[in-house]
């Protein structure tokens, strides 16, 4: 019986597939600004991705559809980094979240926000990572505040990953 199991172990191994080192995507693992690339591009390949009618799906009565969960990243996109300085775009107004619907649009919006933040994040001198800022009840740090849109970005992500795959839209990085 011995000799049985270890003839199947070691064939095993011999007919296994070898595993091919893959490449890790573009960001990972490289701190906070090659992560915000990481999640930009997924945001965006996904909305992209995304037929224009299936923007107005929702999972349940009451639920954020498609497009408002992308318009709730950029209106949280911009109001968190105004914490940290940068001032909200003159053009963005409350309610946005449920009046910009379309594909195009919330796109657009979406890339604004995204590049908004890349670009703030870069400017930032080490120094002023520690600066204290003081958002709803609390006060908190610059590095805080990006540490939170970077973790806002990366739920919602996983959010409408979850409504693509209810609606039948594969990911763009999952069909490899």
């Amino acid at each position: 019986m011995k000799y049985l199991i270890l003839t199947a172990v070691c064939l095993s191994f011999l007919l296994a597939k070898p595993v091919v080192a893959q490449k890790a995507p573009e960001g990972i693992w490289e701190g906070y600004d090659g992560e915000w690339t990481h999640v930009s591009q997924q945001l965006v390949a996904l909305a992209e991705a995304t037929p224009p009618g299936k923007f107005a799906w929702r999972p349940a009565p009451g639920v954020r559809s498609t497009s408002e969960v992308y318009m709730h990243i950029v209106m949280a996109n911009f109001y968190l980094l105004s914490v940290t300085g940068p001032e909200m775009p003159g053009d963005l107004k409350q309610g946005m979240d449920k009046t910009v619907t379309s594909k195009a649009e919330v796109i657009g919006w979406l890339k604004r926000s995204l590049e908004a933040v890349k670009e703030a994040h870069l400017a930032v001198k080490p120094d002023d990572f520690k600066r204290k800022v003081h958002i709803m009840d609390r006060d908190a740090t610059v590095d805080g505040m990006y540490l939170r849109i970077i973790v806002h970005a990366n739920e919602h992500m996983g959010q409408l990953v979850a409504y693509a795959r209810m609606t039948g839209v594969v990911p763009p990085w999952s069909k490899e």
